[in-house]
């Protein structure tokens, strides 16, 4: 950027101004003369081009992921106030404070943070610390050596949803009524977030075309053989495949054609709210927090993991059940199963297939007992 810029106080990015005048005593004529026009019009140009570069960077993030880091912020804005603390610049003892706090219950949260919420907040103060222009160390051993006393004292295995396999799926759909709109389209959810591997976002974010509607994050394409999902996702985006399934009962192309036909649904939001009555399909597109309901409330119908009581079932199902339930469902090389996934490495694949290779290998018969 130009040498002479002033640093924005939101992204760090230098901004023009007006050179300083070389005269060091200019006489009434120079005072007098009009500032060059062309130099207010680049001014503008630049300022301009500034605004769409925060646009842009504000933008490298997911939409879920900006607005849980601008909660996160918030959080941290507001412990700064109460303990009286500042937050700006970036001060890692002030961080080291806040994770503390955190960990020990006393952020004014009723019970301590997780360490996975410790680290997403940090992650979220670093990139928001770097959209001002200002860098946050989490090497600094004010936040490095807290946080791995941290993760000593309090690190559990992670919380992972329970996958819903594919006979578990059927018996869930089971549980919806074919007699109305509202049982077609959760159906056709199901099915079809099941058989892509599909987050709860990217879902409820399908249009029926590209470019149809301002918050779509995909758009479907129905062909003989199966679907083509277009999906903007976390890491960009990627086409996935969704083929027929051996029946029309257990086949999510199938299902997602009933519900849009049948809503007499031609563009815009593939998955959206039904009138009371179940008859008549309205503009107003599904929320991602839908699928976790749906997937929790038919999973509890269906009776799965009936060994435990029913407040222990409902905290196991949730979204990302359809997903890893396709991850560990899917009888095909982890390479294809990866790329429906949409993952950058095998190894995140790996943590969704539950429990797929448990014993698989026998290491006690091998060494002869």
């Amino acid at each position: 950027m130009l040498a002479c810029g002033v640093e924005n106080a939101e992204t760090g990015m230098a901004m023009a101004t007006e050179p300083e005048a070389q005269a060091s005593t200019p006489d009434e004529t120079d005072a007098a003369a009009p500032v060059p026009t062309r130099g207010r019009a680049d001014l503008a140009h630049v300022e301009v081009l500034a605004e769409k570069a925060r646009d842009y960077a504000r933008q490298a993030k997911a939409g879920n992921t900006r607005r849980a880091y601008e909660s996160d912020w918030r959080h941290f804005t507001g412990w700064c106030v109460k303990t009286g603390v500042p937050a700006l610049p970036a001060d890692p003892q002030v961080v080291g404070l806040y994770i503390t706090a955190l960990a020990s219950g006393a952020s004014g949260s009723a019970k301590a943070t997780s360490v996975a919420t410790i680290n997403r907040r940090l992650s979220a103060l670093v990139w928001t610390y770097r959209q001002r222009g200002q860098f946050l160390d989490r090497g600094d051993r004010h936040i490095r050596e807290v946080l791995a006393g941290i993760r000593q004292a309090h690190s559990r295995p992670p919380a992972q949803k329970e996958p819903v396999l594919g006979e578990d799926l059927l018996r869930m759909v089971d549980m919806l009524s074919p007699e109305n709109l509202r049982g077609l389209r959760d159906r056709a959810l199901l099915l079809l977030g099941f058989a892509g591997g599909l987050r709860r976002s990217e879902i409820t974010g399908l249009d029926l075309g590209d470019d149809q509607s301002e918050d779509g994050t995909g758009w479907v394409e129905i062909l003989d053989k199966g679907a083509l999902l277009h999906i903007k996702g976390k890491t960009g985006w990627r086409v996935v495949e969704v083929a027929r399934g051996s029946s029309d009962l257990s086949c999510p192309v199938e299902a997602l054609r009933t519900w849009l036909k049948l809503a007499r649904i031609d563009d815009g939001p593939v998955f959206r709210h039904v009138s009371r009555d179940g008859k008549r399909a309205l503009d107003r597109r599904l929320t991602d927090r839908h699928v976790a309901r749906l997937v929790q409330r038919t999973a509890l119908a269906a009776g799965l993991r009936g060994d435990l009581p029913e407040g222990a079932r409902r905290l196991l199902f949730g979204g990302h059940s359809l997903r890893a339930g396709l991850a560990t469902s899917a009888e095909a090389e982890e390479r294809h199963v990866q790329r429906q996934l949409g993952h950058a490495s095998a190894e995140m694949t790996r943590r969704y297939q539950r429990n797929r290779d448990r014993f698989k290998v026998n290491l006690t018969k091998a060494a002869g007992l």
